[in-house]
């Protein structure tokens, strides 16, 4: 990418463009591969943990739409890229959230052409908002599933239970939630990457499996519960990743 919007300031780190240069993607400022090679000197790994979180993504997706969910929200939903939540779930209502203007842009770009799919910039920090974003596109008397994948962790805890106990209160039996959520490791370089993160758009706030799991309060968790992403009900595209992941993913139904 060449030329910011206007608006968008390129010399900060965008935690939405990093993550599309570990997709290997072209929609990245310099600023952004700067700090997302600062992260991967940290963590080699990081890219084969992004591959991996998308391959969880594409298996939830699959899950809800066989359980009968035809309505997804992808908040969080980053820079488009190869297996797009409405590409695998065909024939359903789709919408990507995302409060970075770059983002949109490119998203609306790319969906022109695509029926009963919409791009929103909302911000998941301020769920009432987003609900009535979110009203004229979704029909909250029928179930809903909430994609959330790594965005909680770049939530504070106010922000991120918050937003989970609304979406809950709104939901109806039947709707789903997803998430994957990084982890402190407790490495020695933790530290590093937590300030790397917080000089870019959006701080880290790492959490446990058990502050994980308190997401899921009020849903079912399905098997097989909270785990590595790629141990979420693997299939042949990832069973050579044998690597842990820093981070754990999971699907919950509400009863």
């Amino acid at each position: 990418m060449d030329r910011a919007p206007d608006g968008v300031d390129p010399n900060v780190p965008n935690v939405a463009r990093m993550y599309d240069y570990y997709l290997d993607g072209k929609d990245n400022f310099a600023a952004d591969r700067e700090a997302a090679e600062r992260i991967l000197k940290l963590f080699p790994n990081t890219k084969t943990s992004a591959a991996v979180n998308r391959g969880f993504l594409r298996r939830a997706v699959r899950l809800v739409t066989e359980n009968g969910v035809d309505q997804i929200v992808d908040l969080g939903a980053g820079l488009p890229t190869q297996g797009n939540t409405h590409e695998i779930a065909v024939g359903s209502r789709v919408v990507y959230v995302d409060n970075d203007p770059v983002v949109c842009t490119h998203g609306r770009a790319l969906l022109a052409r695509g029926d009963n799919v919409d791009f929103l910039q909302g911000d998941a920090r301020k769920p009432d908002e987003l609900l009535e974003q979110l009203k004229p596109l979704i029909d909250f008397d029928r179930p809903v599933a909430f994609m959330m994948l790594t965005i909680l962790h770049f939530l504070s805890d106010e922000e991120a239970f918050g937003l989970i106990a609304r979406l809950r209160e709104v939901c109806v039996p039947g709707s789903h939630l997803v998430i994957s959520h990084a982890i402190d490791d407790n490495t020695d370089l933790t530290p590093q990457a937590l300030e790397v993160y917080k000089q870019s758009t959006a701080a880290l706030n790492l959490r446990t499996h058990e502050e994980i799991l308190r997401f899921f309060e009020g849903y079912e968790l399905l098997e097989p519960g909270l785990v590595d992403p790629k141990d979420w009900r693997p299939d042949d595209e990832l069973a050579a990743s044998g690597r842990r992941s820093p981070g754990y993913a999971g699907v919950g139904r509400k009863a």
